[in-house]
């Protein structure tokens, strides 16, 4: 096995150890990030004086090539190769001979992968985020489409409060605003460099990993050589970033489901974006947004098995932070299969505004405006609560709507309900009439819906932006 540490060691390792040991299998998606890593440490070396002009030409040069070697599939990792970073020092050494291996002084692997992984992450972040706020494209656009379609709210899964189908999609969308402000506000944080803290007490060579920091993109360099080799905070956060966006994408998914029910009936998925079954010929299945569902399980065990990895670790690296690569590796790469699959589900499906309307007013949703109206006219709240709970009562046992009751049947439940609660037994009015702050309204579910455009315009933007 080619290594980068055996020079005290008398034989190689057994082989159940480099069996047990390799991760160039999956850590090899790092390797565009350590090449980049060591361009930037090629430099440091150079200003101190550690490598010539020549040598720091020759050296970029190198790296340049195996870059590209790397991206074209030409040059690969092997079994043998044990991890990334000796992959690609045994390509460097193939290149350069001995003036490779001075590339390795002044760092450790231990440095090395906590830059790589941030610069991986930080990446791919922003590759989230311009997944997701396309996927917020689409529901904004059906919202849009919809500014005028009442919809049953529900609580408990039970009819409650009419409201604009809008707001619902919209409720959607701060959802996954939330998600996208807390990867930016992630990014901040993990916009620290490890590189030049070397195993863990810094370097005597005169290297400089400010310059470094600044040529990664990093904001900062990290001012405690221990902690930024330990440090896998920014893991375990990100982890939980994306186990939160999988909860919201799990939310959607299950009410994408509902609806598509033939007892629901609010939309129609388009053929492209459904499944059918291989017995039942008239089947068409939400597959994706049950497998949506599904994947939330393993984004949240992503974050709960790193949190467990790193809770007895002391200072300062230690080689079980090897298993926070896979977790992370595998949540983006869900992540970025389930957003395109949802977002083109969500875009592409037909929503029956009518069945949507006519099931508004059902479950005597109504009954709060009701109650709401008997305040309005100085009934104390408890006691029109209670006044049109009873109402409600006879409507279930006589099986009527509240607006089927004659004046003398609601007198006779209660002196509290005159005939002007008719006035408000209308859908549309009562959604009209919440018009507070963040209501159903139409004019505040409008300004909502511009408001996001705005917003989840600044997401592409930032999704777009190089990481600094």
């Amino acid at each position: 096995m080619t290594s980068l540490w055996g020079g005290r060691f008398e034989g190689g390792p057994a082989e159940a150890l480099a069996r047990l040991s390799v991760s160039v299998h999956f850590d090899w998606r790092l390797a565009p990030y350590d090449l980049l890593g060591s361009r930037a440490h090629a430099r440091v070396l150079h200003r101190a004086g550690l490598l010539s002009d020549d040598e720091l030409a020759k050296m970029l040069g190198a790296l340049d090539e195996l870059l590209a070697e790397v991206a074209s599939g030409a040059f690969v990792a092997t079994f043998e190769d044990e991890d990334v970073h000796t992959a690609l020092e045994r390509g460097l050494l193939e290149k350069l001979g001995a003036l490779g291996g001075k590339l390795r002084a002044g760092r450790s692997r231990n440095d090395q992968v906590a830059t790589d992984l941030r610069l991986y992450l930080r990446e791919h972040g922003r590759q989230l985020v311009r997944d997701l706020a396309a996927l917020e494209q689409a529901l904004i656009g059906q919202a849009a489409r919809h500014l005028d379609t009442p919809a049953p709210g529900m609580t408990h899964l039970q009819h409650a409060q009419p409201v604009l189908f809008a707001h619902q999609l919209l409720a959607h969308v701060q959802a996954f605003a939330r998600d996208v402000h807390r990867l930016r506000d992630w990014d901040l944080r993990a916009s620290v460099a490890p590189l030049g803290s070397g195993a863990l007490a810094g370097s005597s060579l005169g290297v400089d990993p400010i310059s470094t920091a600044a040529e990664l993109g990093f904001g900062s360099a990290a001012p405690n050589s221990m902690d930024a080799v330990a440090d896998r905070d920014f893991v375990a956060e990100f982890l939980f970033c994306t186990a939160l966006l999988g909860v919201h994408l799990s939310r959607l998914g299950e009410e994408v489901v509902l609806w598509n029910t033939t007892e629901f009936g609010w939309v129609t998925l388009d053929d492209a974006f459904s499944t059918g079954s291989s017995i039942m010929p008239q089947k068409k299945n939400p597959d994706i947004a049950e497998l949506t569902r599904g994947k939330a399980g393993r984004l949240i065990g992503h974050v709960t098995g790193s949190l467990a990895m790193l809770k007895g670790l002391p200072l300062t690296y230690n080689r079980d932070m090897q298993e926070a690569q896979e977790p992370c590796f595998d949540a983006v790469e869900t992540l970025l299969l389930v957003l395109p699959a949802m977002t083109g589900m969500i875009a592409t499906m037909t929503v029956h505004a009518d069945v949507l309307e006519a099931s508004a007013p059902l479950g005597f949703a109504l009954a709060t405006d009701v109650a709401e109206l008997l305040v309005k006219n100085g009934v104390v709240f408890r006691d029109a609560h209670e006044a049109v709970g009873q109402l409600v009562q006879h409507c279930t046992a006589q099986g009527v709507e509240l607006h089927e009751v004659d004046d003398a049947t609601l007198a006779g439940i209660s002196p509290h309900l005159t005939p002007d609660i008719r006035s408000v037994l209308d859908v549309r009015g009562a959604i009209a009439a919440r018009e507070g702050h963040g209501g159903t309204a139409p004019v505040r579910v409008a300004e909502q819906l511009e408001a996001l455009r705005i917003e989840v315009a600044a997401h592409e933007q930032w999704a777009a932006a190089t990481p600094s």
